[in-house]
């Protein structure tokens, strides 16, 4: 978890390939499936209301096996999402093994998005991103903290590969 522009797509896919796992990004899925209006209104920095959102990880739950590990990126980015997820824990549907958040500047996420150059990286959208960030990932958090699921605040700023180290070090410290 992180804002939009901290690594986590980077950080996922590095993470999946050196454990042998599915990487499963949200984003990606919304990037190929969602045209029109939802489209527009994605790109200009808006998030996909909960339900719209869900359906689409049930899509993506259908097509892997859930009692394997994977890595899930993107998801989840509201408290409604969240309590989703962890309703899916409760009923072991799924486990969680923990949470990685990518903590990084809004000046560093900037500069990374604007050269990143997708067409949903502008920087109206970037400020809308931060701010959402703000607002909805950190109760999250709490959230699974609360839950008793271990969540790992990781330096999104450094090195690539540092913050790869880091990220092994927090999976592994919490395999059971």
């Amino acid at each position: 978890m992180g804002v939009a522009g901290s690594g986590k797509s980077l950080q996922g896919k590095l993470l999946a390939d050196e454990l042998g796992l599915p990487w499963l990004s949200t984003g990606e899925f919304l990037r190929m499936l969602v045209a029109g209006e939802r489209r527009q209104a994605m790109q200009a920095g808006e998030l996909l209301d909960d339900h719209e959102i869900i359906e689409l990880v049930q899509k993506i739950f259908a097509i892997i096996d859930v009692k394997q590990e994977f890595v899930l990126d993107g998801f989840p980015r509201t408290v409604g999402q969240a309590d989703w997820l962890l309703n899916q824990v409760k009923h072991k549907q799924l486990k969680v093994t923990s949470v990685i958040h990518l903590t990084a500047s809004e000046d560093v996420v900037k500069s990374r998005l604007l050269q990143r150059g997708r067409p949903d990286d502008n920087k109206d959208a970037i400020t809308e991103r931060f701010r959402e960030y703000e607002i909805s990932i950190r109760p999250i958090l709490e959230h699974f903290k609360q839950a008793g699921i271990p969540v790992h605040d990781i330096n999104g700023e450094q090195d690539i590969d540092l913050i790869h180290k880091d990220i092994v070090n927090a999976v592994n410290s919490t395999i059971v």
